[in-house]
């Protein structure tokens, strides 16, 4: 990437005047205007929206399509395509029909029609396309989706229906209370057949086989490089877009980016470790609270080694053996908090005390002790001595950290344990995950819709992602009862997924580590970024902003 320059009139200043900031990128030639300069940590894995099941490639799929509703900044649910004033529920909150505006457009000038959702969601649902996110958030909510899923069904008989080409109608199983947020994720975008068919297996591998719908188009995508997106014009609200563009830069090592950062290469750029603590004092330095948790995952289903690892002190003593504020200094160097839950703090309140979902546990705290009594016990039981773990994490600086702490962490206060660290690409971190082909990890997750169920579905038996083995009959029917019978009944429904948690948690189904915070270097004139979402998306790039006039002198 190169450096922003900023763009005079004729090239020549004589007098004392103002003109406002104007970028440009010389590898492309094509990025004039107010474009904002960042970085990631890895490349995008997927552009396809129904594959998308990351943080980075979900990001980037809302920045470029958009669905019925859109987040707004701080996690307000506004409209998209559809008119959220005008939406109509039924009495028994089964049937949903949406109001779609008459001025939405494709970037290539189709109209965006019900019938676009209605292709976009049986896509999504049918099984030959490997939406493992579709699964879980469509099945048992949307009628017909889970048998879609399995086979027994065509995705023409999901319960979506297109009347006319404004009217979209969602036939649910059962209430969804969340229903709101949930059609706000990408998941559940529309989608322009006569398009995909055309692309056919190019579809969505690089900008000219995607089409956008949303405030932005992808002009550039080099793999494990740069990715650029330009303003879209033909989106219907493109006059409130302030940005004329986005250029993301991949760099895994974060001294490197702090170094860009500095010398004007990017605008914004995460901050760790020791550059935390370097910076608290920088006027543009900013510690911004998140939703997302993060756990060490053990995989019951290994075949080297899951039968160990489905025994629960064996589990107990990994997930008491690290230092969790350690940890957070190591790697991240913020104010990250430990945690001994999975269910975010300052996320979700009861609905009728307005307590918060978390009253507190310490039952998977950080104790040497204890872990070593658990780790004593397992030997034991599992008639063991010596043991080799293998820890997969990414190939970010980040990421290595993580590895070399744990591997630290639990050799010194495990006798006997020895842990071998795998480091990968984040897309094939993931795709290992989806397989369970692995042993330790470290993963985290950020809340898809406003409901504590985005966290507690995620264990159920044998449940999409649940890529690590877990199973436990009273917790399952915890959380069916919460997506089910409970769905109108929001106080017990609240508790009965508290229960569900202080289960998992009880049987150290993961190790808890921390709620993140994110720090950052931010210039000033970066505007609507102070803030994460709470939910879906980390941002809403249609708000972002950059407001900055430049004092020129002779």
């Amino acid at each position: 990437m190169v450096k922003r320059r900023l763009c005079c009139l004729l090239g020549v200043c004589i007098l004392l005047f103002f003109v406002t900031a104007c970028y440009g990128n010389d590898e492309t030639g094509g990025m004039d205007g107010k474009v904002l300069y960042i970085s990631s940590s890895s490349d995008i894995p997927t552009m396809d929206p129904i594959l998308a099941e990351d943080n980075v490639s979900l990001q980037y799929a809302d920045t470029i399509y958009e669905g019925l509703y859109r987040l707004a900044p701080e996690g307000k649910i506004v409209s998209g395509i559809a008119k959220k004033g005008e939406t109509e529920i039924s009495d028994d909150g089964k049937t949903y029909t949406f109001h779609l505006r008459e001025d939405a457009e494709w970037e290539n000038g189709d109209p965006v029609t019900a019938d676009d959702f209605v292709y976009g969601w049986q896509r999504a649902i049918n099984p030959e396309n490997g939406s493992f996110y579709a699964n879980y958030l469509m099945s048992g909510k949307i009628k017909n989706a889970a048998k879609i899923y399995e086979g027994e069904l065509a995705p023409e008989k999901l319960g979506v229906s297109a009347p006319d080409e404004h009217t979209f109608i969602v036939e649910l199983e059962k209430p969804v209370p969340y229903f709101d947020s949930y059609a706000a994720f990408p998941t559940f975008l529309p989608a322009n057949k006569e398009f995909i068919e055309d692309q056919g297996e190019d579809y969505a591998l690089e900008p000219d086989h995607i089409l956008s719908n949303g405030p932005f188009k992808m002009t550039t995508w080099k793999a494990e490089d740069t990715w650029e997106l330009i303003r879209n014009e033909t989106y219907w609200d493109a006059k409130n877009v302030s940005l004329d563009g986005i250029s993301v830069k991949v760099i895994k090592d974060a001294n490197t980016r702090l170094s860009n950062y500095e010398v004007g290469k990017l605008d914004r750029v995460p901050l760790s470790g020791l550059q935390v603590r370097d910076n608290q004092t920088n006027p543009e330095f900013q510690s911004i609270f998140e939703t997302s948790v993060f756990w060490m995952k053990f995989n019951q289903e290994s075949e080297k080694i899951g039968e160990y690892i489905q025994n629960v002190n064996f589990r107990k003593a990994l997930a008491k053996a690290f230092n969790k504020q350690a940890y957070i200094d190591v790697v991240y160097g913020n104010d990250s908090n430990p945690v001994n839950f999975f269910v975010p703090e300052n996320f979700v309140e009861h609905p009728e005390t307005g307590e918060d979902f978390q009253t507190g546990s310490d039952v998977l705290e950080y104790d040497v002790e204890a872990a070593q009594a658990f780790w004593k016990t397992a030997k034991k039981e599992l008639e063991f001595e010596e043991m080799t773990l293998s820890f997969l994490s990414g190939d970010s600086e980040e990421a290595k950290d993580i590895s070399e702490f744990m591997k630290t962490e639990l050799e010194s206060n495990l006798e006997g344990l020895t842990i071998d660290t795998m480091n990968v690409p984040w897309g094939q971190q993931l795709e290992i995950m989806r397989k369970q082909d692995y042993e330790l990890a470290v993963s985290g997750w950020g809340p898809d819709y406003k409901d504590p169920i985005s966290f507690i579905d995620l264990w159920v038996t044998d449940g999409e992602n649940n890529d690590i083995g877990y199973s436990n009959k009273e917790y399952d029917r915890l959380v069916q009862a919460a997506k089910g019978e409970l769905a109108m009944k929001p106080v017990e429904r609240f508790e009965a997924m508290q229960q569900a948690e202080k289960i998992l948690l009880e049987e150290a189904g993961i190790a808890p580590i921390m709620q993140r915070k994110t720090s950052v270097l931010s210039k000033d004139y970066v505007k609507e970024m102070n803030k994460l979402n709470p939910f879906g998306n980390d941002y809403s790039f249609k708000y972002v902003d950059i407001q900055k006039n430049e004092k020129v002198l002779n």
